[in-house]
């Protein structure tokens, strides 16, 4: 008898704390993501679009208002480039790798499934290319079950260089 007790509140406890923290979660989301870049302005004349990965979270705060942050990989791949019409030197620009690493700010809308955030951070740079760049990124996504889709526009700054692509970003949070 004394046995039934003890595993029936042992079994209760388990739910109340499954249902804390299931409450907590809802507040808090975290998920792999990947993504694809067009560069735009002079960077589209080097680099062809890119593609990359990584891992997202989201933090809901108050009234639609959350914080949002991420890291990952991101590379694109150079473009051929040659400079003489005739029989001269041909090459390609080295591919553009960097390990972005964005902080933000999240604002869902009473329109559901929608939102827009805007991010900051910095892009580390790898392989032919290095030092660390800041980044600014707007966006705006829709957000449906544990699917998220971003549209945004990032630009890369260093040392009066500019890096910029448009880009599509699809996630799932759990």
């Amino acid at each position: 008898m004394i046995k039934t007790i003890q595993n029936s509140l042992l079994l209760a406890l388990f739910c109340v704390i499954g249902t804390q923290s299931q409450a907590q979660l809802k507040r808090f989301s975290i998920g792999p993501y990947v993504e694809t870049g067009v560069p735009t302005g002079d960077f589209k004349d080097t680099h062809n679009a890119g593609w990359g990965g990584g891992l997202n979270a989201d933090i809901k705060l108050i009234a639609g208002l959350g914080v949002t942050g991420s890291a990952g990989y991101m590379r694109f791949s150079g473009k051929s480039f040659d400079y003489s019409a005739v029989d001269g030197p041909v090459g390609k620009y080295s591919a553009l790798q960097a390990f972005p690493v964005r902080v933000g700010v999240k604002y869902k809308f009473s329109i559901p499934l929608l939102y827009v955030k805007v991010e900051g951070g910095t892009a580390t740079y790898v392989g032919d290319y290095d030092g660390t760049a800041a980044l600014f990124a707007p966006g705006v996504g829709i957000r449906f079950l544990g699917l998220d889709v971003e549209a945004k526009y990032e630009s890369w700054f260093k040392d009066g260089d500019h890096v910029g692509f448009f880009g599509l970003k699809a996630g799932y949070n759990f």
